[in-house]
């Protein structure tokens, strides 16, 4: 499996990034990121490990309690779709 990010993801998350420098100290964006990456190494070996959203073929990890990431399954690959705020109006 080959993990993509799409254009979305790659804003969306670039934005939280940049949020969580306005608002905590750089520790607080290594650990986003370290989460972040773990989850993508998770992903790697166990594809369904997070459940599956109200939109067809897409799933909703929990990166932290604010914060999920989306994503879809392809043949050979893990899409990433967006980063969202838990709290916020989003459509997944």
């Amino acid at each position: 499996m080959k993990i993509i990010w799409s254009d979305k993801a790659k804003v969306s998350y670039e934005e939280i990034i940049d949020d969580l420098l306005e608002q905590w100290p750089i520790k607080i964006v290594y650990d986003f990121e370290n989460l972040v990456n773990s989850m993508l190494n998770k992903l790697l070996n166990h594809n369904n490990l997070c459940p599956k959203t109200k939109m067809y073929n897409l799933r909703k990890c929990v990166i932290h309690k604010n914060i999920s990431m989306v994503y879809r399954l392809g043949e050979e690959t893990i899409e990433l779709v967006s980063f969202i705020y838990n709290r916020s109006k989003h459509k997944y």
